[in-house]
């Protein structure tokens, strides 16, 4: 079973049920524990269900629950078109690089198990599903780990960037700006995406409706340094524009 199948089963169980607990799940699959963790946390991550001590409930289950999303944030449905629209830009083969975030994670999920790949990434998380996909080799890059993103971050990991190719480099920035490009919230994220724009063939941005415009503490790339920026419907068309006449091909989707 594929870790997106046994996500989807484990998500219907704790629909049907209430409440799932991790032994039994990991004894369902024949798994690790640390296995379904990282199932679990995915999944309340796509905001599809809860984490609780031992387990996990559905997401309308508990005191102070909300059933209704905001409207202001992106929906998990808005994440996963400009992951699937980011697969025309993956390679048949070749080299790429994956940073951190949530509409990445949608892609990871989405990358076909047939393509011969090489995948760097200083996303744990994305690195260890990764590995169910057979023709994928994953190259870890290696650095301090910062808890959120569950990443590596600072100088070990601008080393080994410095001494590879890739042909496409997939990032989640922070924030899309006119006023200052790409920018992310923390120095050392920033160091490492403007690392990996420079190990690039090419460089494509997903970013959902809610980060173009935003702008954040640490820059790490200007807007002539995107190749392509995916985001959703949502966006100020006026605005998506704008960015597009600043360099990038803009796709809303």
């Amino acid at each position: 079973m594929y870790a997106e199948e046994r996500q989807q089963t484990i998500l219907e169980v704790v629909r049907r049920t209430g409440r799932v607990r991790v032994a039994g799940l990991a004894s369902r699959f024949d798994i690790t524990t640390e296995t379904v963790r990282r199932d679990l946390t995915l999944l309340e991550q796509r905001g599809l269900l809860r984490r609780v001590h031992g387990g996990a409930i559905p997401v309308d289950t508990g005191p102070g629950a909300k059933k209704k999303p905001r409207t202001d944030k992106p929906a998990v449905s808005e994440r996963r078109r400009i992951a699937q629209a980011a697969l025309a830009h993956l390679p048949e083969d070749g080299a790429v690089f994956l940073d951190g975030g949530r509409t990445v994670d949608e892609f990871v999920e989405l990358i076909p198990v047939d393509r011969q790949l090489t995948v760097v990434t200083n996303a744990i998380d994305a690195a260890l599903r990764l590995t169910d996909k057979n023709g994928v080799t994953v190259m870890l890059v290696g650095g301090r780990i910062k808890s959120r993103p569950f990443a590596a971050v600072d100088d070990w990991a601008m080393r080994l960037l410095s001494e590879i190719r890739v042909d496409v480099a997939f990032l989640a920035p922070g924030g899309v700006s006119l006023a200052r490009g790409l920018t992310t919230s923390d120095p050392s994220e920033a160091m490492v995406k403007r690392a990996a724009i420079s190990a690039a063939g090419r460089t494509v941005v997903l970013a959902d409706h809610s980060t173009v415009g935003r702008d954040h503490f640490a820059r790490f790339g200007d807007l002539a340094d995107i190749d392509t920026l995916i985001t959703d419907d949502r966006v100020d068309s006026c605005l998506a524009r704008r960015i597009g006449r600043a360099g990038p091909r803009v796709l809303t989707v």
